[in-house]
């Protein structure tokens, strides 16, 4: 059963927890940061050699289709302006209206919500922006300001395809991530020039910027589980997250709990599917940091970042093992309630 809260559900200290750098993640640090253990590897280093393997779901093509699947995210670099996009490819001149006035906070909230659906968001929320979310520097050092105009976080899950993310972590997988990955730089994109042309600011990311997941979870989107990752009620934790920082005048919605904590305590399947050990078995979450690219103060089960990119280098492309696991992810795939699946997968009894 899913309950609203009136403060999220997850536990911070505030005396430790600081605005996460974001060159500390494994893709900054794999650029820098000499005693890691992936320093200056790619991820892709070893793909001739898994293809030469010879093995149907790595196979020349599927990888083919990976890279495809990223163009939209890795080239239309507009997609992630903090202004309103220029040049535009066509002959018609748009017209420059005056501000749209937002009488009904909840009706605009609703138009909005129903304008990132249309462009490809399966889950919309939005809350307040909490600052302490936002990365105190960038992958080039610059720091991070965000002008106290932007009160509201527009947060969208954009669902992965459910059929190539059991084949991780195969090819097939990563081209499901990478597809989620330029659909959400096409729904950033749109609805960042959406409130543009109603006469507001908007600032669009993906991964940069901002943490996604606590802002998710201040938007009620889900709640964070062992995996690292969010866990949302209708696609477990399927979906990649995207961003619009506004000023538009929104509705903020109130965080839910549907029971992932303490689902986690018990099952242990994404630890146990992790082929390198990044994911703990402890029972019970701390404020413990595992590698330098988790970020302190948080009380969570810390992953390691560190065996998770060493693998994808190994790997010759990113993992996706512990969503396909989770009862989450296949509980929202056959529809099954919550009260009906235990831990092990199966039915219960009642």
């Amino acid at each position: 059963m899913i309950g609203k809260l009136n403060l999220p559900p997850y536990t911070i200290d505030k005396k430790v927890l600081k605005r996460f750098d974001q060159r500390q993640n494994a893709f900054g640090r794999m650029l820098w940061d000499k005693k890691a253990p992936f320093y200056r590897k790619d991820m892709y280093e070893n793909v001739a050699k898994i293809i030469a393997e010879n093995e149907s779901r790595n196979s020349r093509v599927e990888f083919a289709r990976t890279l495809g699947a990223w163009a939209v995210h890795d080239y239309f670099h507009g997609a992630f302006s903090w202004e309103q996009l220029s040049e535009p490819n066509t002959v018609m001149n748009k017209p420059v209206l005056e501000e749209y006035p937002v009488m009904n906070l909840h009706i605009m909230s609703e138009q909005v919500k129903e304008t990132a659906k249309l462009y490809g968001a399966a889950l919309v929320g939005i809350c307040k922006l909490d600052h302490r979310w936002i990365y105190s520097y960038d992958m080039d050092g610059k720091p991070i300001k965000i002008p106290e105009e932007y009160k509201y976080a527009i947060v969208m899950a954009i669902e992965m395809d459910a059929t190539a993310i059991k084949t991780s972590p195969a090819f097939p997988a990563c081209t499901a991530s990478a597809m989620g990955y330029s659909r959400m730089a096409f729904c950033i994109a749109c609805l960042a020039e959406f409130i543009r042309n109603l006469g507001y600011k908007a600032i669009p990311m993906g991964n940069d910027t901002a943490l996604s997941i606590p802002l998710a979870i201040d938007a009620g989107l889900g709640e964070l589980g062992r995996n690292g990752l969010l866990i949302t009620p209708e696609y477990g934790p399927c979906v990649r997250l995207c961003k619009v920082f506004t000023d538009l005048p929104l509705e903020p919605d109130k965080p839910i709990e549907f029971g992932v904590t303490n689902f986690c305590k018990r099952c242990n399947k994404c630890a146990e599917a992790c082929e390198i050990g990044a994911i703990q078995f402890e029972k019970e979450p701390s404020f413990k940091v595992v590698c330098p690219s988790n970020n302190q103060g948080i009380l969570r089960w810390a992953v390691d970042h560190d065996k998770c990119y060493s693998f994808w280098v190994e790997n010759g492309g990113d993992c996706s093992n512990c969503i396909e696991v989770c009862p989450f992810f296949n509980r929202a795939k056959t529809g099954t309630k919550l009260s009906s699946v235990n831990i092990m997968g199966g039915k219960s009894e009642q």
